[in-house]
Order: C-alpha cells, then sequence, then structure tokens
C-alpha cells in the first residue's frame, strides 16, 4: 500500500506540475500555480471509490488495496499542497528561503502531532458517552473544535483530522460506533461543502482554464497509472493490482476542493486560476470516475 500509494501520488503531482510548467512557460504565463495544481492532483475521492465498491459487492486483493490506497492518498495530497502553497507564495512575494519551506515542514509535522494527540484525548474521553445521542453531539462537537483550534494555531485542518481518525480507527474498540454515526449525517456535511464551493466559482473564469483544464485530467489520470504500475512492480503486488487497481482512483472532489478552497484564501493572486480549475475538472472526475472504479473492479473479477 505505502509504495503504490506514494508513487501513485508521486506521478500525479510530477507529471501535473511539469506539464503545466511547460505551457506556462509557451504561454509567459508565471509557474507558481503550478505547483499548487501538481499538489492537488495527487489527492483521490475515497467517496465516490466506496459507493461503487458497496453498490457492486466488490471484493478481493484489488478492492483491498484500493479502499486502503484511497484512505491515504489524500493525506499525501496535503502534505504536498502544503508545501506547493508555501512555495508558490514565496515565490509570488520576490521572498523566498529555506526557512519558507522550513516553516511548511513544520506545520505538517505540527499538524501531524496535534492530530495524534487529539485522536488519543477523543478515544479517553468517549468512556464518559452513555447513550448514541451523546455520541452524535460529542463526535460532531470533538470535530468542529479540532477544526477550529487547528485554525487558531495555524495548522492544516484536513490534515489533523485525518489522523485523529487514523488514530481513533486503530486504537478504540468502539470505532464502528463513532464511524456509523458520523455516517448517519455526513450527508448534511458533504451537501454544505459542495454549496460553499459552488458559491466560490465564478463561472466566467471557466473558459480561461480551458486548455490547463485539459491538461491537468489528461497528465493527473496518466501519473495515476504509470505511478500504481511501478507501485505494484515494486512491492510485488497481485498483477490484477498492477492492471486495475489505477481505475479505482480516476475519481477527485473532497479533499482537492479543499486545497483549492485554501489556495483561493492563501493565494490570491492566482487563488482563483487555480480554483476555478480544480472545480471545473472535479465535474468532469466525477462523472467519468464512478465509471472508471466499475470498469476496472468489473475487469478484475471482484464485481
Amino acid at each position: 500500500m505505502i509504495w503504490i500509494s506514494i508513487l501513485e501520488a508521486g506521478f500525479a503531482w510530477i507529471m501535473v506540475t511539469g506539464i503545466l510548467i511547460l505551457y506556462f512557460l509557451i504561454r509567459g504565463i508565471s509557474l507558481h500555480p503550478a505547483f499548487v495544481l501538481g499538489a492537488a492532483a495527487a489527492a483521490t475521492a475515497p467517496a465516490a471509490t466506496v459507493v461503487i465498491i458497496r453498490e457492486y459487492r466488490a471484493s478481493g486483493p484489488v478492492t483491498d488495496t484500493l479502499l486502503r490506497v484511497v484512505a491515504i492518498d489524500d493525506a499525501w495530497c496535503i502534505v504536498l499542497s502544503a508545501v506547493a502553497i508555501t512555495l508558490a507564495s514565496g515565490l509570488q512575494s520576490g521572498v523566498f528561503n529555506i526557512t519558507i519551506i522550513l516553516t511548511a515542514f513544520i506545520e505538517i509535522l505540527a499538524s501531524l502531532s496535534f492530530g495524534v494527540a487529539s485522536g488519543f484525548g477523543f478515544h479517553y474521553f468517549s468512556r464518559l458517552i452513555r447513550n448514541a445521542e451523546e455520541l452524535l453531539i460529542a463526535t460532531t462537537g470533538y470535530i468542529l473544535l479540532l477544526v477550529g483550534l487547528s485554525i487558531a494555531l495555524h495548522l492544516s485542518p484536513l490534515l489533523t483530522c485525518i489522523v485523529a481518525g487514523i488514530v481513533i480507527a486503530n486504537i478504540s474498540q468502539n470505532r464502528a460506533l463513532f464511524f456509523g454515526t458520523l455516517r448517519s449525517i455526513d450527508a448534511v456535511f458533504f451537501l454544505c461543502f459542495f454549496v460553499l464551493v459552488g458559491v466560490n466559482l465564478e463561472i466566467h473564469r471557466i473558459p480561461q482554464v480551458g486548455i490547463i483544464g485539459l491538461l491537468y485530467i489528461v497528465f493527473r489520470v496518466v501519473g495515476k497509472f504509470v505511478g500504481v504500475r511501478l507501485g505494484a512492480w515494486k512491492s510485488h503486488a497481485d498483477k490484477r493490482v498492477a492492471d486495475y487497481l489505477a481505475w479505482g482512483l480516476v475519481p477527485q472532489a473532497g479533499v482537492a476542493l479543499g486545497v483549492a478552497l485554501n489556495a483561493k484564501f492563501l493565494y490570491p493572486r492566482y487563488g482563483e486560476l487555480i480554483f476555478t480549475t480544480i472545480t471545473a475538472t472535479t465535474v468532469i472526475y466525477e462523472l467519468i470516475g464512478p465509471l472508471c472504479a466499475k470498469y476496472g473492479l468489473k475487469k478484475a473479477g471482484e464485481i
């Protein structure tokens, strides 16, 4: 899982960044947005893939590997984007030195540490919960508190929450209750998130990102396929994993859009271009992504 996830996320990042740098050079556009768009390309949409797996009751080595890879994919994206946004902002302002990069890595390490501590904290606090209603209030309240504290401490709320979730899932005997409770209300949170994304999308800018969006779509998918092949070869994975896993990594939505929103506010000069590109391509990915995931699982013989 580690080899496949690192290489498929890494190749998507490298290929998108590289082709966009080349395109921006040809067009005489500033290179800074290429770093952030490349980092966002590493992400996958776990929800779309999981829905397909549940709907068709898929099972087997490809399905098992896919579930694990998409779970860690978004963490790589958040780490890469934190560095990319810091790097792009520094290049834009003309003030770039090793301190800027160190600041980004300190933020990442601090977010990881805070996420681990928060996960253990909620695990011990949960012993005081007595019924389902308290569990729902405590879980949603703890997540909101975690997000608020992350923002106040200038940490990554996305990375902090992912790490806290990983810790709880691996140490708590009641993990099924926590995530089952969230699953009963997560549709409302998803709806709010996508409404906020829509509010920030300026439709008149979409034609401006035509070629950029096309390059982003094509080279992200190519990077995923190349990375899966190399990762499967390196880890001696099942041949079906090498052949069909990448089809399940095509969907992209949540975390990439979160990165786009961050870029829009933290990187104002080119943030709109980044946001519009990712939002417009997400619509395409979410239309074709589930079909690709279904095709891969069907060809693997796991549906």
